[in-house]
């Protein structure tokens, strides 16, 4: 799928960078398929330390031209630029994968000038270590190549999801933002652990490895996670007891309006980036 592709990545922060080593680490290309790009000349010259054979430039321009897909990972406040220098370097069969929180493919393709495939897709940070959760969606002349390349992109960090585009906002709410919620639950079992007598270190491994491990066990089980729960909750237990303290302090309602209230502030920034 992506083994005779030139890649370019606008933007080597934590994702693109996330993205580039989960495609070298996989074989998915090789090194001097890829060019990245970076504000920083010193970050560029560790990824080239790290990655022989990369490319690497601070014009967006150059690493752009020739591309047959190009990824978009900068933050949305230098977008325009971006595409102000790539515009007239890209052709009509160039794919433009773009994580860009809250910028449609629509209003892309429109900034771009031409009619030209794009892919809108919103990953998370556990990308970072190969875990990602993502969601794709392609715009109007993305045809099912298009998407099937981006899926293969963002599979080498993690899991994909391909959802029509006007529930992106809702992923943002659910995916993009949980890990945010996800580290605070960590946080709190944690602090639970040392109030009851637990030494920090131990308390926050303990909790993450909890969380993972339940998580583990949801996927690859395929079993709903109220079944697992009943499972670790016997009668008149220790879960049980929890359980019915976290349901009257109503944690579930919590999680639910948090992933509305992120979905409701993803809805309100992609206005903003129309006007």
């Amino acid at each position: 799928m992506l083994s005779d592709q030139h890649i370019a990545i606008l933007g080597a922060g934590n994702m693109g960078r996330a993205l580039l080593g989960g495609l070298l680490r996989g074989n998915d290309v090789a090194p001097d398929q890829v060019r990245v790009t970076r504000r920083d000349s010193a970050a560029l010259e560790m990824l080239r330390s790290e990655f022989p054979g990369l490319t690497t430039t601070t014009d967006n321009a150059e690493a752009a031209k020739g591309a047959d897909i190009v990824i978009l990972a900068v933050k949305p406040q230098v977008v325009q630029e971006v595409i102000d220098d790539i515009r007239d370097h890209l052709s009509e069969n160039t794919l433009v994968v773009s994580i860009l929180a809250g910028i449609t493919t629509e209003s892309l393709r429109d900034a771009l000038g031409q009619d030209i495939p794009v892919v809108r897709a919103m990953p998370n940070t556990p990308a970072i270590v190969d875990e990602g959760a993502t969601a794709i969606a392609g715009g109007r002349y993305a045809e099912d190549i298009h998407v099937n390349q981006a899926k293969a992109i963002f599979e080498a960090v993690g899991t994909v999801e391909v959802l029509p585009e006007h529930m992106m906002d809702a992923v943002t709410g659910l995916s993009g933002s949980g890990p945010a919620y996800v580290y605070m639950i960590i946080e709190a079992l944690t602090d639970g652990g040392v109030k009851m007598g637990l030494p920090r270190p131990q308390a926050a491994r303990l909790a993450a490895q909890t969380v993972y491990g339940a998580s583990r066990l949801v996927l690859e089980t395929g079993r709903h996670p109220a079944i697992l729960r009943d499972e670790v909750t016997t009668p008149g237990g220790t879960a049980i007891a929890a359980v019915a303290d976290l349901e009257s302090h109503g944690l579930r309602t919590m999680l639910i309006n948090a992933v509305a209230t992120a979905t409701k502030r993803s809805e309100e920034l992609s206005q903003l980036n129309k006007t």
